[in-house]
């Protein structure tokens, strides 16, 4: 059998991700990995979700936590997303909340929504992984989104018509960054927020890493900003994404979509379509311990991730030579180091994973035209300080050797 024969053609836009395949290189207890920007199991709030679960499954809610349920989601879960949602400055109702499997369903589903072949999507260079391969199996176009820029809306537009499409939307993550680690300022969020407003177009906000602040001071997220322009939920433009995986737990898969009714109702149909409904028992568990200690949790995470932040910041300054330079996040999981231009990141790390036993993300895979090929990105989440600056330091000597 010749399955490629019977492929579809968007097959072709789809690709391994680089850090899924960098993730089984934590089962080798030699490696330092800087690699997958996912949380410390150590930090799971274990107990709480044991206790949870066997709240679920006890004799008056197991009916319900094994049941088929509504697309939307959990009721209880989403009421208190309504809460959160209102303490960043989103007023909504539970209309305005889609429960999905991880924020990365939320990603395909808008996707799916909002890109006939050939449209362009607005995003950064670089941006999440995650998010161009959720977007590519629609055979999208790319385009370049600068938020502190001032390209017209007029060129975007000329630019998407001349690859056979028209722009649909603008894909950021504000705070923190997936791969950079950066915060767009509040002026770079109403720019975008102008722009989106003078295309037409939907602003798509990735809210991943919002709980992960360490310092600096909080700036609105895009969607309360146009809220205050606007004056209701269902009068803007930008959907929400949100996710437990990095406050929680990632591996009950449970996330959200915050944004006008409209788009919300058509998510839904996406959602029936697709899985019927995200597991009950799971969300059952995490409303119960989102309740209960969820700022509680957030704030260990935020003082573990913040030190780990500074270690490997002071590692950096350390140990890396002349001509290296970094970001220095404000909050999340990752820094994101920029190398001469002759370098190349990809043979970096065959050499890295033979001769230091360090992994990291080579930044090629994070920009649509694949680019950045002397860019990489570090994620500190997983390493104790130790690890750190020695990886740092190994790490270090290779690229001075390379330069």
């Amino acid at each position: 059998m010749h399955w490629e024969q019977i492929f579809a053609t968007r097959m072709q836009r789809m690709k391994a991700s680089e850090i899924r395949e960098l993730l089984k290189l934590l089962d080798q207890p030699d490696i330092i990995s800087f690699a997958g920007g996912i949380p410390d199991p150590a930090l799971f709030p274990t107990e709480a979700f044991q206790v949870a679960l066997a709240d679920a499954l006890s004799p008056t809610k197991q009916a319900t936590a094994l049941q088929y349920s509504v697309s939307e989601g959990h009721g209880p879960l989403r009421d208190w997303i309504v809460g959160q949602m209102d303490a960043i400055g989103i007023p909504c109702t539970r209309d305005n909340v889609l429960i999905t499997s991880g924020s990365q369903q939320a990603l395909d589903y808008l996707g799916k929504l909002m890109l006939s072949p050939g449209d362009t999507a607005l995003l950064g260079w670089p941006t999440y992984l995650g998010a161009l391969g959720a977007f590519n199996a629609y055979e999208p176009n790319y385009d370049r989104l600068i938020p502190r820029g001032n390209r017209s809306a007029a060129d975007y537009a000329d630019a998407a018509a001349q690859k056979g499409g028209q722009v649909k939307f603008a894909y950021m993550s504000v705070d923190f960054a997936n791969p950079t680690g950066e915060t767009l300022d509040l002026a770079a969020r109403k720019n975008i927020l102008d722009l989106a407003d003078e295309m037409d177009i939907a602003v798509i906000e990735d809210a991943a890493y919002q709980a992960l602040r360490y310092d600096g001071t909080p700036i609105p997220p895009v969607l309360a900003l146009e809220i205050e322009r606007k004056g209701s939920i269902d009068a803007c433009r930008t959907l929400y994404c949100g996710s437990f995986s990095k406050s929680l737990a990632p591996g009950l898969r449970v996330g959200w979509v915050c944004g006008a009714t409209p788009v919300i109702s058509q998510l839904v149909l996406m959602k029936q379509a697709s899985d019927l409904h995200s597991s009950t028992l799971n969300q059952m568990a995490i409303a119960t311990v989102a309740q209960q200690i969820f700022g509680e949790h957030t704030a260990k995470l935020r003082k573990v991730y913040g030190a780990r932040r500074d270690a490997m910041l002071h590692a950096l300054e350390t140990h890396m030579p002349d001509g290296v330079v970094w970001t220095k996040p404000e909050g999340g999981m990752f820094v994101w180091v920029t190398l001469p231009k002759h370098l190349d990141c990809g043979d970096l790390l065959l050499q890295s994973l033979e001769t230091q036993k360090v992994a990291f993300v080579p930044g090629q895979a994070f920009f649509a035209d694949g680019s950045g090929a002397n860019t990489l990105r570090l994620a500190y989440s997983l390493a104790d300080d130790a690890k750190i600056d020695e990886g740092i330091k190994r790490l270090a000597a290779l690229i001075r050797a390379a330069a």
